[in-house]
């Protein structure tokens, strides 16, 4: 029996990015549309033009770099918004523009402080402004789970006779269950006339952790599209994660009459990826992605797998890329093999003197581990990626700690081309190495979060360290990684460091707006 297409829409660079601390660069937004494009994504939801230049350059890198998957931009629903969303996507190879406007009596009352005919207007006029720029419009009520029937039923209706072809009802505050929020989908789908001109679709955030249930909900009731993220990341909760919503549809494809052309070989990696530039790190009991999900400790589920893996598993692990390229480099490897890999993952070393930089990154590496994976590349990436001007530059690091005394770190920092040199003590090697990082930069600045990942397994493994510091309200997330925790911390830290110099701000710029 043939099947519908499921549309997977990704909003991991628009609504993910909204999570405190996730912004990304251009070129980490690049690179993550890339992996999405591989994967086969269907709309790429790569930001919100309007939001500041940094996001309406994203957008816009986004669409000429990516040309398989249809891109998207987000947009209020007034002129100014859709002007800047349009000129963004103007060189994508397939283009979407996506506005929304609140529908609910609260959002309605409190937040736009307008009647509900001319909340109908509003988006009227707002699609049909959209069409007059580009051919694929989607309109999303925003806060439709706490919305009145009989008004989303009027203004989709308006919506689709507008020229809206994707109608999307937003669980934007994670409020609705799944029995109902199906029923909810079915409703409209019955009620509207003209439903059967558009596709409807589900964004669910995982407030009451059933973001994926809902999704899956309106799924059997008739929703053809669902926006999710890698990871579950965006805002508060998060949303429905990407991965959970296509392997279940796949795996229970006897109950879904649906089915998706994502290819799944490339969920695992696109996971790290997006958790390698975030710094947010994947729960290891995390479904799909964790490093427990396919892990077996109890003797009895071992036994039941050895006889055969279907006792206690439903899925394969190379169906989601565990055992996906997974090509071994090391410090024999050449140029050549570098290249080809960076090619395979869809990384672009930009120049020569681009990929000299990174060989020579991969060369230090090797010296330290025998074997250098893919995410390790992947690190070594970001890490040269996130490079600005140094202003500070890591000299030595010297830390002595042993049990009765308090760790000390003794560090030289070049500043602008002096070397300076101070001993600090902490309450850990750490905690000591940022003292003295301190002393000598006297940012003014708080740490807000410190994070370590494992790259891979192994005692070898690189730690990838993730630092936020908040000076004054501006927002910086730095990267370091290295095979000593404490250095990659202080790259982390400096990096930090430079980026404030240089003013390079990476505080999310969505002004509070979602769906």
């Amino acid at each position: 029996m043939s099947k519908d297409k499921l549309i997977i829409f990704d909003t991991t660079m628009r609504d993910g990015e909204q999570s405190p601390g996730a912004s990304m660069t251009l070129e980490e937004k690049v690179r993550i549309g890339k992996a999405l494009e591989r994967m086969r994504v269907d709309v790429i939801e790569a930001g919100f033009a309007i939001a500041s230049p940094g996001d309406f350059a994203s957008v816009k890198a986004v669409a000429e770099a990516v040309r398989d998957s249809r891109i998207c931009s987000l947009a209020r629903a007034r002129a100014e918004d859709i002007d800047r969303a349009a000129e963004a996507l103007k060189n994508a190879n397939a283009s979407r523009i996506h506005t929304f406007i609140a529908t609910s009596p609260i959002h309605m009352q409190y937040k736009l402080r307008m009647e509900p005919d001319a909340v109908i207007e509003s988006a009227v006029r707002a699609i049909k402004y959209a069409r007059n720029l580009v051919e694929d419009v989607e309109f999303s009520c925003e806060d439709a789970g706490r919305s009145e029937i009989d008004f989303l039923c009027r203004i989709i209706e308006a919506a689709i006779n507008a020229g809206a072809r994707t109608i999307n009802i937003p669980d934007t505050v994670g409020y609705a269950i799944p029995g109902q929020f199906g029923e909810t989908i079915k409703t409209l789908l019955t009620r509207i006339p003209n439903a059967d001109k558009a596709i409807f679709s589900v964004h669910c955030h995982n407030d009451l952790g059933l973001a994926v249930a809902n999704s899956l909900s309106a799924v059997l009731n008739g929703a053809r599209q669902v926006e999710c993220t890698i990871n579950g990341l965006g805002e508060r909760a998060g949303n429905a994660a990407l991965e959970e919503i296509v392997l279940a549809v796949r795996t229970r494809h006897d109950l879904f009459p649906v089915e998706t052309t994502i290819r799944t070989q490339e969920i695992v990696p696109t996971s790290r990826l997006v958790s390698s530039i975030t710094g947010f790190p994947v729960q290891p009991n995390k479904a799909i992605v964790g490093a427990n999900a396919f892990a077996h400790e109890s003797g009895i589920h071992q036994d039941g797998v050895l006889k055969h893996r279907e006792t206690y598993e439903i899925m394969r692990a190379e169906d989601v890329g565990w055992n996906a390229n997974r090509m071994v480099l090391g410090k024999h490897s050449g140029r050549a093999a570098f290249r080809a890999r960076l090619e395979q993952l869809g990384i672009d070393a930009g120049s020569d003197n681009s990929l000299n930089q990174l060989f020579m990154r991969f060369k230090e590496l090797a010296d330290k581990k025998h074997e250098i994976f893919d995410e390790d590349i992947h690190a070594l990436v970001s890490d040269t990626q996130t490079e600005v001007a140094e202003t500070y530059k890591l000299g030595s690091l010297e830390v002595t700690s042993k049990s009765g005394t308090k760790p000390e770190a003794k560090l030289s920092i070049i500043v602008n081309g002096d070397s300076k040199a101070v001993t600090a003590i902490g309450s850990g090697p750490v905690d000591a190495t940022f003292r003295a990082i301190e002393a000598i930069a006297h940012s003014g600045t708080t740490l807000e979060l410190y994070s370590v990942n494992a790259i891979t397994s192994g005692t070898d493994s690189q730690g990838e360290v993730t630092v936020r510091l908040n000076q004054a309200g501006r927002i910086i997330n730095g990267h370091g990684a290295d095979t000593d925790i404490v250095i990659a911390s202080a790259k982390a830290y400096l990096n930090a460091l430079n980026l404030m110099v240089a003013n390079v701000e990476r505080a999310h710029p969505q002004e509070g707006e979602n769906i």
